[in-house]
């Protein structure tokens, strides 16, 4: 399988990839927990049906020690006894702000108040921004079908 366009040989792709993954270091160097981020990275992939990434956030959550049994249990977090509270706020919102488009009125306050308990203003401002990338690469992954299984943790960075 070959993805439609080579993201990363077009001029105009690979100097929009290089502006978005400065957004992503500025994600990444916030005070969100590394461990949210990848679960929200994972979970935003899985409703997009983005395998590019949801091979590239697993592989690079299990490299940095996130256990087998909590990366399976991603899809079904509301059921699983694993997550964190604050986990469980971080992928709701991650939910609700994927699936903008199916939900009449967006993300409930109900969901932001949860998040707001357990993430102070800076950690709210990286989770939004962070659903916001991850739900921005997913578009371009799926768009362009770009396929998945060959990702090895660090092999972009």
């Amino acid at each position: 399988m070959e993805p439609r366009i080579n993201f990363f040989q077009n001029a105009v792709a690979a100097k929009f990839l290089r502006h978005i993954n400065s957004a992503g270091k500025v994600l990444t160097d916030s005070g969100l927990p590394a461990a949210t981020q990848e679960l929200v990275k994972i979970r935003a992939s899985q409703i997009n049906g983005c395998g590019f990434c949801t091979d590239m956030h697993t592989k690079d959550a299990a490299h940095a020690g996130e256990t087998a049994q909590r990366l399976h249990l991603v899809a079904a977090w509301r059921e699983a006894k694993v997550f964190t509270d604050a986990e469980r706020a971080a992928l709701e919102l991650t939910e609700q702000g994927t699936r903008i488009a199916d939900a009449a009125g967006g993300v409930t306050d109900e969901a932001w108040e949860n998040a707001a308990k357990h993430y102070d203003e800076d950690q709210l401002a990286a989770l939004v921004s962070l659903i916001a990338l991850i739900n921005a690469y997913n578009r371009v992954n799926v768009t362009i079908q770009q396929p998945a299984g060959d990702y090895r943790p660090g092999m972009f960075g």
